[in-house]
């Protein structure tokens, strides 16, 4: 039989590494992209340790790199023959105005167009099935973001508060747009976003120290679930026999924080399809390459 082949970025740590081991359990080839060799070496040997027969592989990739985003793809392509899943896991937090070596405002860079190339250059090795899919990774902090096309990537702005937002809404809306043209396209191929809810993954830890202990302290224990628990939208999205594609999919319990995954509530802002196709075509000229399905 064919195997199964999920690449999980970001899979070293957190929710990617809970994710990773969910569709090692599933029984699919894990192909853990990852930026550090040491950390994601460390995940194989945890992951083999609860699954023995897992069936894990490690390579090298930096989503603040276009060249590197690449270079990964290529070696993949060399390695395998198909990819049924692509789970678009990795991402960060930052406030400092920290950029890319492309220039991209660095969470723009790795949470969303990153991952829109990385897309783009796997996206035809998928087979033609329901099963096969590109997940996103959203984030209730969408709710709180527009797109702004002028100037999607901070090059006039001062302050950065809103960047993580405006890199979960494109998220959103990306898996959105590319789901419309893989209908359109003839493509049973489905594209999902999904979020994690509340969690406490490192994500804070670039933040100032008062902010973290603040949100350590007085937020994060009654607001976030465990890396486990936010692992499990993602992992239904992939799996899940019931899922469409352009479903969005998320934690159903307080503030949609915490609880069990199923469909989740999203503002009607992110709905808009004239805005993502704009964000699309933005996208293709910030990275330089024409996403063809």
């Amino acid at each position: 039989m064919t195997q199964k082949i999920a690449v999980i970025t970001g899979a070293n740590s957190g929710i990617g590494f809970e994710t990773a081991l969910g569709m090692a359990e599933a029984g699919y080839v894990v192909v853990m992209a990852c930026r550090c060799e040491d950390r994601a070496e460390s995940a194989c040997r945890r992951i083999l340790k609860r699954v023995p027969n897992a069936q894990l592989d490690i390579l090298l990739l930096d989503l603040s790199s276009l060249v590197l985003i690449r270079k990964f793809a290529a070696e993949f392509r060399t390695k395998y023959d198909h990819l049924d899943i692509l789970i678009n896991n990795a991402g960060i937090l930052r406030y400092n105005g920290e950029r890319t070596e492309d220039g991209f405002e660095a969470q723009l860079g790795v949470n969303y167009l990153g991952h829109f190339l990385l897309s783009s250059l796997l996206i035809d090795m998928m087979p033609d099935s329901s099963k096969s899919r590109v997940i996103s990774i959203g984030s209730v902090a969408h709710k709180s973001a527009v797109i702004d096309l002028d100037d999607l990537n901070y090059e006039w702005r001062l302050k950065f508060d809103g960047a993580y937002n405006q890199s979960k809404l494109a998220c959103l809306m990306f898996s959105d747009e590319l789901q419309r043209r893989l209908g359109a396209a003839g493509k049973e191929i489905l594209s999902v976003c999904a979020h994690p809810g509340g969690t406490d993954t490192g994500i804070f830890d670039a933040v100032s120290r008062p902010y973290y202990y603040f949100m350590k302290l007085f937020v994060a224990p009654f607001v976030t679930h465990s890396n486990e628990s936010a692992a499990q939208p993602l992992i239904c999205a992939a799996l899940g026999t019931d899922i469409m594609g352009g479903e969005y999919i998320g934690p159903q319990g307080i503030m949609d924080l915490k609880g069990p995954p199923g469909r989740a509530r999203r503002t009607e802002y992110s709905k808009d399809a004239s805005i993502a196709k704009r964000l699309w075509d933005e996208s293709e000229k910030h990275i330089n390459c024409k996403f063809i399905i």
